[in-house]
């Protein structure tokens, strides 16, 4: 009996350990996050808001060029210098900055913020950032989905009075997935975690 009630003990904590960790991953492997995102998600009309491109790389070569257009109706002003990049700026024939390039070294596991300044449209709106990540070999990848749950989602800011925070939206594949594997480590941890003296026949 004290055997069986060890073995027990032992397997509750092993689905414990298991259980805890698959819990954590899956609530943030759930959420839908791009490699190439503008900062601030929210401003204000007319405001003169400082924005930062961040780009991550994940990939076994590093990231040679970002590009980025710039939305109608926002007037960028500045740039920020950033360490062992160069910056081109694009521009229409009137002059207006239209988007930029930056090069550079981006290592696999690293990432870089570009910062710029801009004016923002004097009415509420939505922003978006198509950006294009250029790797080592000439492998290129196009943030411009519109769709939030796509594998290249575009980067987007709320213009608006009132900021809230945007809806994080999931595809249904995913989300299921989720739910189906959040139940079974919940139930593992619960089996895990049941007092020794409920298994034991009085």
């Amino acid at each position: 009996m004290k055997r069986s009630l060890y073995s027990l003990t032992v397997s509750r904590q092993k689905l414990a350990r298991v259980a805890l960790p698959l819990i954590a991953l899956l609530l943030i492997s759930s959420i839908a996050w791009a490699r190439a995102v503008v900062f601030p998600k929210t401003s204000t009309p007319g405001a003169y808001e400082k924005y930062s491109l961040r780009v991550i790389n994940e990939r076994e070569v590093p990231t040679l060029r970002v590009e980025i257009h710039f939305p109608v109706g926002l007037r960028v002003i500045s740039f920020g210098d950033v360490p062992s990049w160069k910056l081109k700026i694009l521009t229409d024939t009137t002059h207006r900055i239209t988007g930029a390039i930056w090069t550079g070294v981006l290592p696999r596991l690293r990432f870089v913020e570009l910062p710029f300044i801009a004016v923002n449209p004097k009415d509420s709106t939505s922003l978006a950032w198509p950006t294009y990540q250029t790797y080592q070999g000439g492998e290129r990848v196009e943030w411009t989905s519109p769709d939030t749950s796509s594998k290249t989602p575009v980067s987007t800011t709320l213009i608006s009075e009132a900021t809230p925070p945007p809806p994080i939206k999931v595809s249904r594949t995913s989300l299921y997935i989720s739910l189906v594997a959040l139940l079974f480590a919940l139930t593992a941890l619960g089996v895990a975690l049941r007092p020794k003296d409920a298994d034991v026949n009085p």
